[in-house]
């Protein structure tokens, strides 16, 4: 199964961890999958979402930041992939 989701984390980001249990809880609920990837594993990374993480990508567009609206991320997945 292909993740829809991709989480942009950090280790020890407090909010990434809350992220990580929302992403995870609705992914788990809706049977989709979801990616996560550490920013501080490429300098693209850092430079791209250094001061935003946690950071959700939909379908490969940014969705959230900060924090993760659970609401907001069903509605995302109830469209269709694309």
């Amino acid at each position: 199964m292909t993740a829809r989701v991709t989480l942009y984390t950090r280790v020890g980001c407090h909010l990434c961890e809350e992220a990580r249990v929302v992403v995870q809880a609705v992914c788990d609920d809706l049977g989709e999958a979801f990616e996560e990837v550490d920013v501080d594993s490429a300098v693209e990374l850092q430079e791209a979402y250094s001061d935003q993480v946690p950071v959700t990508l939909v379908d490969g567009r940014r969705h959230d930041f900060w924090r993760v609206d659970e609401r907001r991320l069903r509605t995302a997945l109830a469209r269709p992939a694309g």
